[in-house]
């Protein structure tokens, strides 16, 4: 005859399960802490700055229907900026919907040591003609409108910028983000042209 168990040498094996169960919830709590944590730290750099609310009005068959449409800049000071359009039937969902547009089309800006752009930069889109060129250090951010917001959110403290066509809020923003993506570094065109800087600046 087989030695059958008996129930006391079962009961070490289910408080050896439980005791295993009870640590599982405990590890995806601590995993998930960590992850809401560093969440938290990402969302906590981003800064959002509101340029523009209109009411617009879209014709339907039984008339008209009104809603609002926000125009946000979102970026984070450290070379990331990032333009959105958000339309909803109230203002706060109009301005979350734009907060999510401009982190989809974000742009990377490559920053100098004195917190400006390597070099002149023209941005158009539309009718709207945008000119960025580097300043000193010390200048500050000397520009207007929607050009001016876009750049304090890229992380640029000394810069020029002229708006040269349309006054269009949007049409500026967004020539700004062009030029600011059209941006490249001294290093990034010499090892694209395969010299070397000094055969660059000579």
């Amino acid at each position: 005859m087989t030695n059958s168990p008996t129930k006391q040498d079962n009961q070490p094996n289910n408080e050896k399960i439980n005791s295993v169960n009870q640590d599982e919830p405990k590890r995806n709590s601590r995993k998930r802490n960590r992850r809401d944590s560093k969440n938290l730290e990402r969302d906590s750099d981003w800064q959002e700055r509101v340029v523009q609310i209109r009411r617009v009005s879209k014709t339907v068959k039984g008339g008209k229907k009104m809603s609002f449409r926000a125009i946000v800049v979102v970026g984070n000071e450290k070379g990331q900026v990032g333009v959105g359009v958000g339309k909803a039937g109230d203002v706060i969902g109009a301005v979350r919907k734009g907060v999510a547009d401009g982190k989809k089309n974000l742009v990377r800006v490559p920053l100098t040591q004195t917190n400006s752009i390597p070099t002149l930069s023209l941005g158009r889109d539309g009718a709207a003609n945008v000119l960025i060129r580097p300043a000193a250090p010390g200048t500050g951010v000397i520009a207007g409108g929607s050009i001016r917001t876009v750049l304090e959110l890229a992380g640029i403290k000394n810069v020029l910028a002229k708006r040269l066509g349309s006054k269009t809020p949007l049409n500026n923003a967004r020539a700004a983000m062009v030029a600011l993506s059209q941006l490249r570094t001294h290093k990034s065109v010499a090892r694209e042209r395969g010299i070397t800087l000094e055969q660059l600046y000579s």
